[in-house]
């Protein structure tokens, strides 16, 4: 069994997707790297999505994750906003999936409990526990990164538990765990 695994943590967005990256080595995990994609300078949101699925692939091929832990859309008022968030995640999975990586949605509740032990913690909070717990120095001006970080220590954290969220490790187990909503 493999003793060293990385897992990309993705917060999906289509003005900005924050990612961070962790190494798990003998049940600890370290920092590797976090960063965001800046989107807002486009404003075809065709274009946004082709983006969000290269720089995933790219992600993948120069890291080569294990796992991926992906932040699940949050339900709001704004159709529309829940329609592209929604775009933006299916197609950061259908990056992952195309390559084989395992993916587990979590909501954002339950990566602020993961992370600071309260499900209505602030990104700010959030943020400067990671910073504390993986001693990342500065910290970014947008929080997106630090979001698509928590993803990942969320995942290491609820890794081995029998529940943690939607899991899929192909195509096929996406199909067969969403019937009828695939045409």
């Amino acid at each position: 069994m493999k003793s060293e695994k990385i897992i990309l943590g993705i917060d999906p967005g289509t003005t900005i997707m924050g990612f961070g990256l962790i190494k798990v080595e003998n049940k600890k995990m370290s920092f590797i790297q976090m960063n965001e994609l800046q989107l807002s300078k486009y404003k075809d949101h065709y274009v946004k999505l082709k983006l969000i699925f290269d720089r995933t692939i790219e992600l993948i091929d120069n890291y080569h994750p294990d796992e991926i832990a992906i932040e699940a859309p949050f339900f709001g008022k704004n159709v529309q906003s829940m329609l592209k968030l929604g775009r933006a995640q299916g197609v950061a999975m259908a990056a992952g999936l195309s390559r084989q990586i395992p993916i587990t949605e979590y909501l954002p509740k339950k990566i602020k409990m993961a992370i600071t032990g309260n499900g209505s913690a602030s990104k700010e909070q959030v943020a400067k526990m990671l910073q504390s717990q993986l001693n990342i120095g500065k910290l970014p001006k947008n929080l997106d990164a630090t979001d698509g970080l928590a993803a990942a220590v969320c995942h290491f954290y609820n890794s081995g538990r029998t529940e943690i969220g939607k899991s899929y490790t192909g195509w096929e187990a996406f199909v067969k765990q969403n019937p009828g909503k695939i045409k």
